[in-house]
């Protein structure tokens, strides 16, 4: 798609929806509404609609699309207010664990749901989106929800709904790991005698640095990490531990492991 996007209307207006309003604001979004008693919004959205309930959009609105940003423990009461726009807008769900089904039963049968699982690096448009088409989605509506996430970053698509869990799992939470290691590494150094303020700007820009890296070039993440490993040298020896047995690779897998069964326990 090009041009303006057409009207959305935006249920949950928190972090991640307010980094996917304002990165919509900014490639053209035709007159739109928000509904949330306490949004984030984003500097350019004075001409939003912004309603506190469902029942306070004006008479009319006919949004193409339906954003739905809010807490996964809100949808049983929240979608059945927005049932009446089944089968005239695509609803696009960016919350974790719902699934396609359920949130048809509560928006109606005729609901075309997307299901799609962004990550808070879309605050900066460098986020990455996967996102699965339900029963009844056309062409229209998977585009009009493609150009949406694509205004925050990257875009993929999985044809099995289950694999949202995993993805949930991965790069859903997956900034907070690396947040995690930045961290770790921080404090580390701070426990190897260097400055608390340059183990922090080392800290960070390493793990930004080979972010972007790793992003600048098609090498396998594995040839990166030889490349830098010299036999004897001090990567080498840090990588020893690191890649123990019981070390990054098990509590990887088992950090994962735990987030894709929660993924899974919140759909009930």
């Amino acid at each position: 798609m090009s041009g303006l996007l057409p009207p959305v209307l935006l249920v949950g207006c928190g972090r991640m929806g307010g980094a996917m309003l304002g990165a919509w604001l900014e490639r053209g979004l035709s007159p739109s509404a928000l509904v949330d008693p306490a949004p984030r919004l984003p500097a350019g959205s004075e001409a939003m609609t912004v309603v506190g309930e469902a029942a306070g959009l004006p008479e009319g609105f006919a949004p193409a699309a339906i954003v739905l940003a809010i807490k996964p423990q809100q949808a049983a009461s929240v979608l059945p207010q927005f049932a009446r726009f089944a089968g005239s807008a695509v609803f696009l769900s960016i919350m974790a664990g719902r699934t396609i089904g359920g949130m048809r039963a509560a928006l109606g049968p005729e609901a075309a749901v997307v299901r799609a699982m962004p990550n808070t690096p879309a605050a900066i448009r460098a986020g990455t989106s996967v996102a699965c088409a339900g029963p009844g989605v056309n062409a229209e509506g998977r585009a009009l929800c493609e150009a949406l996430l694509a205004a925050v970053g990257t875009v993929a698509w999985v044809e099995e709904e289950g694999l949202l869990d995993a993805v949930t799992a991965l790069s859903g939470s997956g900034p907070a790991y690396v947040f995690l290691l930045a961290e770790l590494l921080e404090r580390a150094g701070v426990e190897q005698g260097l400055p608390a303020d340059l183990a922090r700007l080392l800290a960070r820009r390493t793990v930004s640095g080979a972010g972007a890296l790793l992003a600048a070039t098609s090498e396998d993440a594995a040839a990166l990490r030889a490349a830098v490993t010299s036999p004897g040298g001090t990567t080498e020896q840090a990588l020893a531990v690191l890649m123990e047995k019981d070390a990054w690779p098990a509590a990887v897998s088992r950090a994962l492991a735990a987030a894709t069964a929660r993924s899974r326990a919140l759909a009930g």
